[in-house]
């Protein structure tokens, strides 16, 4: 706990070569996973229907794509959900218009899931209660229906339209506010810092094709709010020391902030990142990619705003003249 109780001297600045490495690989591979891979969009995006199931023991994905596709549905997508006993299909928006309504298309998947198991719906049309007969004997079905989820395909552009335009106007209200609290230089470090962030966890979901769905952006979305913090808080810190120690150089002071800053940091991050691994752990399949979302902006947000913004601004040539109209201000004020 010492390292929170004193102020640190490391020379973050002095890094700032392997870090602008650092980040400028992690960015040329986020690029690229893009721009070669893509996002794996969700049907919150995409639009279409999923179905999620669940089977009384382990079930092989293959057996149940293959029972799929031998029944017409060609481009659904089968996968584990959380435990070896459930699974997500998903069938794109096509499938819907050639099977009728959303329910008629579930009906029909759980039906081809059931033949294995000899198993028929009492009531179709009652999807609440799922009652099966087998050898003429009632009894709940073993293969039971979790949830159905339909997002029709105009929905979902339109919520993939509005999802980028809601981070679009996100950065550039950011922008518009550290230009206005502080100087032009530090607005671009912390967009600069932000937009690094963004590409990172955004390209990690495009590098593993993890689902990005509605959650995802809402974490993405969280990150930039939490990286901002985190960033202001050091330029902040930065423009008292350009006012306070007048005989230093610009890296002095630099470093100085960020380690005054440092136990605010690593506290706020270390306690963030313990309920993200909860939530990871704990929160089940449903939030899992909002966790990670979260878990990977949190990290790259903490290592941003130290290794990113702080050289930026060095960079863009911050000089103790650029704060000369803060310490007038500072000045009328004491008088």
């Amino acid at each position: 706990m010492q390292l929170f109780r004193k102020t640190t001297t490391f020379d973050f600045l002095g890094w700032r070569k392997l870090a602008l490495i650092i980040s400028g690989c992690l960015i040329v591979v986020s690029i690229a996973s893009l721009s070669l891979r893509g996002l794996n969009f969700g049907i919150d995006f995409t639009g279409g229907t999923l179905v999620e199931v669940g089977y009384p023991t382990a079930v092989e994905i293959e057996e149940a794509r293959n029972l799929l596709l031998g029944s017409g549905f060609e481009d659904s997508v089968v996968q584990h959900f959380g435990t070896p006993e459930d699974i997500l299909v998903r069938l794109p928006s096509t499938a819907l218009s050639e099977d009728g309504s959303s329910a008629e298309l579930s009906s029909r998947v759980m039906e081809v899931l059931r033949q294995p198991y000899g198993e028929s719906l009492i009531d179709s049309t009652n999807l609440s209660t799922q009652q099966c007969v087998s050898d003429g004997v009632v009894s709940d079905c073993k293969i039971q229906m979790r949830r159905v989820e339909f997002v029709g395909p105009q929905i979902g552009d339109e919520l993939a339209n509005q999802g980028g335009l809601a981070m679009l106007y996100a950065l550039l209200g950011i922008l518009i506010y550290v230009t206005f609290r502080f100087e032009w230089r530090f607005a671009v470090g912390s967009i600069g810092a932000l937009v690094h962030d963004v590409i990172i966890t955004i390209g990690v979901f495009a590098l593993f094709q993890l689902e990005f769905s509605l959650p995802v952006l809402a974490a993405v979305l969280a990150v930039i709010g939490y990286s901002l913090n985190d960033t202001i808080v050091v330029c902040d810190r930065i423009r008292e020391n350009f006012r306070k120690m007048r005989k230093s150089d610009v890296i002095e002071i630099m470093n100085r902030a960020i380690n005054q800053t440092l136990p605010r940091t690593l506290l706020t991050s270390l306690t963030t990142l313990l309920v993200v691994c909860t939530l990871l752990i704990l929160g089940g399949e449903v939030i899992r990619g909002f966790s990670v979302a979260l878990l990977i902006g949190v990290l790259i947000g903490t290592y941003s705003s130290i290794f990113v913004a702080s050289p930026t601004i060095l960079v863009l040539g911050i000089k103790r003249e650029d704060m000369l109209p803060v310490q007038k201000e500072g000045k009328a004020v004491e008088s």
